[in-house]
Protein backbone atom coordinates (compact mmCIF):
# COMPACT_ATOMS: atom_id res chain seq x y z
CA UNK A 1 0.00 0.00 0.00
CA UNK A 2 1.55 3.38 -0.86
CA UNK A 3 1.26 6.27 1.23
CA UNK A 4 0.58 9.86 0.37
CA UNK A 5 2.49 13.02 0.63
CA UNK A 6 -0.14 13.99 2.87
CA UNK A 7 0.56 11.18 5.01
CA UNK A 8 3.77 10.88 5.22
CA UNK A 9 4.34 14.34 6.35
CA UNK A 10 1.53 13.89 9.59
CA UNK A 11 3.74 10.97 10.86
CA UNK A 12 6.90 12.17 10.62
CA UNK A 13 5.91 15.46 12.62
CA UNK A 14 3.82 13.65 14.56
CA UNK A 15 7.27 11.03 15.18
CA UNK A 16 9.64 14.36 15.37
CA UNK A 17 7.21 15.27 18.41
CA UNK A 18 7.69 12.10 20.08
CA UNK A 19 11.13 11.73 19.29
CA UNK A 20 11.27 15.45 21.46
CA UNK A 21 9.28 14.43 24.24
CA UNK A 22 11.60 11.60 24.83
CA UNK A 23 14.74 13.51 24.28
CA UNK A 24 13.66 15.67 26.90
CA UNK A 25 13.05 13.17 29.28
CA UNK A 26 16.41 11.47 28.30
CA UNK A 27 18.14 14.75 29.26
CA UNK A 28 15.99 14.64 32.57
CA UNK A 29 17.15 11.13 33.15
CA UNK A 30 20.54 12.16 32.75
CA UNK A 31 20.61 15.14 35.22
CA UNK A 32 18.76 12.79 37.83
CA UNK A 33 20.59 9.06 37.38
CA UNK A 34 21.32 8.71 40.44
CA UNK A 35 17.74 9.16 41.80
CA UNK A 36 16.53 6.86 39.29
CA UNK A 37 14.75 3.96 39.71
CA UNK A 38 12.69 2.57 37.17
CA UNK A 39 13.47 2.50 33.43
CA UNK A 40 10.90 1.44 30.60
CA UNK A 41 10.32 1.64 26.88
CA UNK A 42 8.17 0.43 24.08
CA UNK A 43 8.87 -1.52 21.47
CA UNK A 44 7.03 1.13 19.16
CA UNK A 45 5.99 4.85 19.43
CA UNK A 46 3.44 4.71 16.89
CA UNK A 47 0.19 2.78 16.33
CA UNK A 48 -0.55 3.13 12.37
CA UNK A 49 -3.94 2.03 11.55
CA UNK A 50 -4.63 1.51 8.56
CA UNK A 51 -7.58 -0.19 6.18
CA UNK A 52 -8.26 -3.32 7.62
CA UNK A 53 -7.01 -2.54 10.73
CA UNK A 54 -8.30 -4.98 13.45
CA UNK A 55 -6.25 -4.00 16.76
CA UNK A 56 -2.63 -4.21 17.84
CA UNK A 57 -0.33 -5.30 20.75
CA UNK A 58 2.66 -3.17 22.18
CA UNK A 59 5.55 -4.56 24.02
CA UNK A 60 6.37 -2.30 27.25
CA UNK A 61 9.80 -3.56 28.64
CA UNK A 62 11.69 -2.15 31.57
CA UNK A 63 13.71 -2.51 34.98
CA UNK A 64 14.11 -1.49 38.50
CA UNK A 65 16.26 -0.96 40.86
CA UNK A 66 16.05 -4.34 42.47
CA UNK A 67 13.68 -6.97 44.17
CA UNK A 68 10.85 -6.31 46.41
CA UNK A 69 8.75 -3.81 44.23
CA UNK A 70 5.72 -4.26 42.65
CA UNK A 71 5.32 -2.22 39.05
CA UNK A 72 1.74 -0.63 37.76
CA UNK A 73 1.16 0.86 34.19
CA UNK A 74 -1.40 2.79 33.53
CA UNK A 75 -2.30 3.81 29.84
CA UNK A 76 -4.88 6.68 28.97
CA UNK A 77 -6.26 7.65 25.53
CA UNK A 78 -6.76 11.43 24.41
CA UNK A 79 -9.41 12.93 26.37
CA UNK A 80 -13.06 14.50 25.72
CA UNK A 81 -16.10 15.12 26.94
CA UNK A 82 -18.64 12.53 27.04
CA UNK A 83 -22.40 12.48 28.05
CA UNK A 84 -24.06 9.92 30.32
CA UNK A 85 -27.92 9.63 30.43
CA UNK A 86 -30.03 7.49 32.71
CA UNK A 87 -33.25 5.87 31.50
CA UNK A 88 -36.41 6.36 33.40
CA UNK A 89 -39.93 4.46 32.88
CA UNK A 90 -42.45 6.80 32.28
CA UNK A 91 -46.48 5.52 30.98
CA UNK A 92 -44.60 1.95 30.37
CA UNK A 93 -41.67 3.17 28.12
CA UNK A 94 -38.00 3.49 28.67
CA UNK A 95 -37.15 7.23 28.23
CA UNK A 96 -34.31 9.37 28.62
CA UNK A 97 -34.29 11.89 31.35
CA UNK A 98 -31.50 12.66 33.20
CA UNK A 99 -27.99 13.49 31.81
CA UNK A 100 -24.37 14.09 33.25
CA UNK A 101 -21.53 15.64 30.98
CA UNK A 102 -17.90 14.50 31.99
CA UNK A 103 -15.11 16.30 30.97
CA UNK A 104 -11.24 15.40 30.73
CA UNK A 105 -12.44 11.64 30.18
CA UNK A 106 -9.41 9.63 29.01
CA UNK A 107 -10.84 7.57 25.37
CA UNK A 108 -9.18 4.53 26.44
CA UNK A 109 -7.96 3.73 29.74
CA UNK A 110 -6.23 -0.03 30.73
CA UNK A 111 -4.44 -1.30 33.71
CA UNK A 112 -1.77 -3.79 34.16
CA UNK A 113 0.33 -4.63 37.50
CA UNK A 114 2.30 -7.26 38.87
CA UNK A 115 -0.33 -7.95 41.26
CA UNK A 116 -4.38 -7.01 42.24
CA UNK A 117 -3.86 -3.51 43.22
CA UNK A 118 -5.41 -3.10 46.58
CA UNK A 119 -2.29 -5.65 47.60
CA UNK A 120 0.12 -3.13 45.48
CA UNK A 121 -1.16 0.41 46.24
CA UNK A 122 -2.47 2.16 49.25
CA UNK A 123 -6.03 3.78 49.08
CA UNK A 124 -4.31 7.19 48.86
CA UNK A 125 -1.25 6.03 46.18
CA UNK A 126 -4.13 4.36 43.78
CA UNK A 127 -6.55 7.52 44.53
CA UNK A 128 -3.74 10.08 43.92
CA UNK A 129 -2.42 8.02 40.41
CA UNK A 130 -5.68 6.98 39.30
CA UNK A 131 -4.69 3.17 39.61
CA UNK A 132 -7.91 1.20 38.42
CA UNK A 133 -11.08 2.18 36.49
CA UNK A 134 -13.02 3.34 40.10
CA UNK A 135 -9.82 5.81 40.63
CA UNK A 136 -10.08 7.53 37.69
CA UNK A 137 -10.91 11.77 37.91
CA UNK A 138 -14.26 12.27 36.25
CA UNK A 139 -15.15 16.02 36.30
CA UNK A 140 -18.51 17.48 35.98
CA UNK A 141 -20.03 20.99 36.05
CA UNK A 142 -22.84 19.92 37.95
CA UNK A 143 -23.89 19.54 42.01
CA UNK A 144 -24.94 15.85 42.67
CA UNK A 145 -25.24 14.05 45.76
CA UNK A 146 -22.35 12.02 45.83
CA UNK A 147 -24.53 8.71 45.18
CA UNK A 148 -26.03 10.14 42.01
CA UNK A 149 -22.88 11.22 40.86
CA UNK A 150 -21.45 7.20 41.19
CA UNK A 151 -24.09 6.19 39.69
CA UNK A 152 -23.64 8.00 37.01
CA UNK A 153 -19.80 7.85 36.77
CA UNK A 154 -20.10 3.80 37.04
CA UNK A 155 -22.71 4.00 34.03
CA UNK A 156 -20.22 5.44 31.90
CA UNK A 157 -17.21 3.58 32.84
CA UNK A 158 -19.63 0.18 32.10
CA UNK A 159 -20.33 1.97 29.03
CA UNK A 160 -16.49 2.03 27.81
CA UNK A 161 -16.06 -1.32 28.98
CA UNK A 162 -18.62 -2.26 27.10
CA UNK A 163 -17.52 -0.63 23.94
CA UNK A 164 -13.76 -2.65 24.93
CA UNK A 165 -11.81 0.76 25.79
CA UNK A 166 -11.63 0.41 29.32
CA UNK A 167 -9.89 -2.85 30.70
CA UNK A 168 -12.26 -4.88 32.50
CA UNK A 169 -9.35 -6.41 34.59
CA UNK A 170 -5.99 -5.88 35.28
CA UNK A 171 -3.41 -7.21 32.75
CA UNK A 172 -0.12 -8.70 34.25
CA UNK A 173 3.24 -7.39 34.24
CA UNK A 174 5.68 -10.35 34.31
CA UNK A 175 9.54 -9.99 35.98
CA UNK A 176 11.96 -11.65 34.23
CA UNK A 177 14.19 -12.27 37.22
CA UNK A 178 14.45 -9.43 39.53
CA UNK A 179 14.68 -6.64 37.70
CA UNK A 180 13.49 -6.66 33.99
CA UNK A 181 10.03 -6.73 33.81
CA UNK A 182 7.35 -6.94 30.67
CA UNK A 183 3.55 -6.47 30.00
CA UNK A 184 1.53 -6.77 26.72
CA UNK A 185 -0.73 -3.30 25.91
CA UNK A 186 -3.76 -4.42 24.00
CA UNK A 187 -5.70 -1.96 21.93
CA UNK A 188 -8.50 -2.83 20.01
CA UNK A 189 -9.92 -2.07 16.42
CA UNK A 190 -12.41 0.69 17.41
CA UNK A 191 -8.83 2.96 19.05
CA UNK A 192 -9.08 6.53 18.99
CA UNK A 193 -6.70 8.70 17.60
CA UNK A 194 -4.02 10.71 19.19
CA UNK A 195 -1.58 11.17 21.68
CA UNK A 196 -1.89 8.34 24.51
CA UNK A 197 0.89 8.63 27.72
CA UNK A 198 1.90 5.64 29.14
CA UNK A 199 2.56 5.83 32.89
CA UNK A 200 4.74 3.38 34.74
CA UNK A 201 4.93 3.14 38.12
CA UNK A 202 7.26 1.70 41.16
CA UNK A 203 5.98 0.97 44.18
CA UNK A 204 7.05 -0.23 47.51
CA UNK A 205 5.53 -0.97 51.03
CA UNK A 206 1.81 0.67 49.14
CA UNK A 207 3.79 3.93 48.16
CA UNK A 208 5.03 5.13 44.72
CA UNK A 209 9.24 5.09 44.87
CA UNK A 210 9.60 5.91 41.26
CA UNK A 211 7.10 6.99 37.94
CA UNK A 212 7.68 7.60 34.39
CA UNK A 213 5.20 8.13 31.32
CA UNK A 214 6.06 7.75 27.88
CA UNK A 215 4.45 9.13 25.07
CA UNK A 216 2.56 6.97 22.51
CA UNK A 217 0.78 7.94 19.08
CA UNK A 218 -2.56 6.33 17.37
CA UNK A 219 -2.62 7.66 14.13
CA UNK A 220 -4.24 7.27 10.47
CA UNK A 221 -2.07 6.18 7.60
CA UNK A 222 -2.39 5.11 3.87
CA UNK A 223 -6.22 4.93 2.02
CA UNK A 224 -7.69 4.95 5.79
CA UNK A 225 -6.28 8.59 6.69
CA UNK A 226 -6.74 9.91 3.02
CA UNK A 227 -10.97 8.99 3.58
CA UNK A 228 -10.80 10.60 7.21
CA UNK A 229 -9.55 13.20 5.86
CA UNK A 230 -11.81 13.62 2.82
CA UNK A 231 -14.97 12.68 5.09
CA UNK A 232 -13.60 15.29 7.89
CA UNK A 233 -12.81 18.45 5.11
CA UNK A 234 -16.05 18.00 3.16
CA UNK A 235 -18.66 15.86 4.68
CA UNK A 236 -20.72 16.85 1.92
CA UNK A 237 -19.08 15.51 -0.32
CA UNK A 238 -18.01 12.52 1.43
CA UNK A 239 -21.50 11.33 2.51
CA UNK A 240 -22.81 12.11 -1.35
CA UNK A 241 -20.03 9.25 -2.41
CA UNK A 242 -20.73 7.28 0.55
CA UNK A 243 -24.65 7.09 -0.93
CA UNK A 244 -23.63 6.74 -4.73
CA UNK A 245 -21.17 4.04 -3.00
CA UNK A 246 -23.69 1.77 -1.23
CA UNK A 247 -26.28 2.04 -4.29
CA UNK A 248 -23.63 0.89 -7.19
CA UNK A 249 -22.82 -2.23 -4.17
CA UNK A 250 -26.42 -2.65 -3.86
CA UNK A 251 -27.09 -2.67 -7.57
CA UNK A 252 -24.28 -4.98 -8.70
CA UNK A 253 -24.98 -7.62 -5.98
CA UNK A 254 -28.68 -7.58 -7.22
CA UNK A 255 -27.28 -7.99 -10.29
CA UNK A 256 -25.27 -10.98 -9.96
CA UNK A 257 -27.65 -12.63 -7.81
CA UNK A 258 -30.46 -12.06 -10.65
CA UNK A 259 -27.39 -14.20 -13.34
CA UNK A 260 -27.68 -16.67 -10.93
Amino acid sequence: MTVSRTARRRIAITLAAVAGALAGMGVLAATTAQAQRLVADLTSHLIAITTGFTGTEVVLFGTTDGPSSDVVVVVTGPRTSVTVRRKDRLAGLWLNREKVVFAQVPTYYAVAATGPLDRIASTFTAQRHQLGPGNIKLETGRALPPEELEEFRAALVRNQQRAGLYGKTTAPVSFLGDRLFRTNLTFPANVHTGLYNVEVFQIRDGEVVSAQTTPLVVAKVGFSAEVYEFGRNQPMAYGIAATVGALLIGWATGMAFRKV
